[in-house]
C-alpha cells in the first residue's frame, strides 16, 4: 500500500536564498536528527543533477543500513526529486518545491513511500508514519534555523519569521 507524507514551511526568504541550501547534499545532515546518525558516503561536494546518486549511512532503531538515492528530476530553482535505489522502503520518491510567496518562500515536502514486506510491513505503518513526522518536523525547525537564524517555537508553526 502506498502512502504519502506532506509538510510545507514558509521562510521569509526569496526562493534564490532559500534553493542553494537545499543544492547543496551535504545540509542534509545539519537538517537530519542526530539520533540518526546520518552522514553521506559520497565523496562531497555532490554536483546536483539529473541522475546524480548520494549514499548515506544512518541508523534506524539502532540498526545501521545503507540508502541510495537518485536525482530523478532537477528543475532549479523551483523543484527538486530523489528517489531511493536502495534502502528500507519499498518504494521512496521525495519531492522538494520551493514556492515563492508575498512573506518569502514556501518549502513542500512530499514523500510517497511503501513499506517492505507488504502486506505484512502495515502493520507498522502507524509507527514508521509518526516517526517520519517527526524527522520532517526536526528538518523544519533545523532548516528555520539555518536560513534565518530562528527558531520555530512549537511543531505545529508552518511559517518561520
Amino acid at each position: 500500500m502506498e502512502h504519502t507524507l506532506e509538510v510545507a514551511i514558509e521562510l521569509p526568504l526569496t526562493v534564490a536564498e532559500v534553493f542553494p541550501f537545499f543544492a547543496a547534499a551535504e545540509n542534509l545532515e545539519r537538517i537530519t536528527p542526530p539520533e540518526l546518525r546520518f552522514r553521506i558516503v559520497t565523496p562531497l561536494p555532490i554536483e546536483m543533477s539529473e541522475g546524480a546518486l548520494v549514499e548515506y549511512r544512518l541508523r534506524l532503531c539502532g540498526v545501521p543500513f545503507g540508502w541510495t538515492t537518485r536525482i530523478t528530476r532537477w528543475e532549479p530553482p523551483l523543484r527538486f526529486v530523489d528517489e531511493q535505489l536502495r534502502g528500507p522502503y519499498a518504494l521512496w520518491e521525495h519531492t522538494h518545491t520551493f514556492e515563492p510567496t508575498a512573506a518569502g518562500t514556501l518549502i513542500r515536502d512530499r514523500v510517497r513511500y511503501r513499506l517492505p514486506l507488504s502486506p505484512f510491513g502495515e502493520a507498522a505503518f502507524p509507527v514508521v508514519h509518526r516517526q517520519l513526522k517527526r524527522i520532517f518536523a526536526y528538518r523544519q525547525r533545523a532548516v528555520c534555523a539555518a536560513l534565518t537564524g530562528q527558531e520555530l517555537s512549537n511543531s505545529k508553526e508552518t511559517r518561520c519569521e
